[in-house]
């Protein structure tokens, strides 16, 4: 099946939010309201099928002067170990390197999937300071058990 990458839509949106919804049940993305979604919905990548159904998603948003982060990033279960992740994520990446940065971070509980991808650990300390506004909002605050990866744009 042919598969496309491309930025997200307007319309896409309450299918963005069906997607990652099983992910946030499981507490391995935060929740996101329609209204965050269409706010940054120019930050969001998506894959679809030949039926335009989605198959991922993930944002890539600008933190700082040569810095991004990788969020939300989710590929529906049923067509998961296909390498579809990593294709979003490759995406993302080249956006943020079209756009000067230099690097990109993530927060994930699926460190071994980003690490296949050439992500380094790095402390949560090194990460810009705009996070933390993020972090406040999480159900998870101030115990964060999610581990900070860092990819630097070659």
């Amino acid at each position: 099946m042919s598969m496309i990458i491309r930025k997200a839509f307007t319309a896409d949106v309450p299918e963005i939010k069906k997607l990652i919804e099983p992910f946030v049940v499981e507490g391995l993305l935060l929740p996101k309201s329609l209204h965050s979604l269409y706010s940054c919905i120019r930050d969001f990548w998506v894959m679809s099928d030949k039926n335009s159904r989605l198959i991922g998603c993930s944002a890539m948003q600008v933190s700082w002067e040569d810095i991004g982060e990788i969020r939300t990033l989710a590929v529906r279960k049923d067509q998961q170990g296909r390498g579809y992740g990593s294709e979003i994520l490759k995406a993302c990446i080249n956006e943020a390197k079209e756009l000067g940065l230099k690097k990109v971070f993530t927060l994930t509980y699926k460190e071994a999937f980003f690490k296949k991808s050439g992500f380094k650990p790095i402390s949560k300390t090194k990460l810009p300071n705009k996070i933390w506004a993020d972090c406040i909002h999480c159900p998870h605050f101030p115990d964060c058990d999610e581990t900070a990866l860092m990819y630097k744009i070659k």
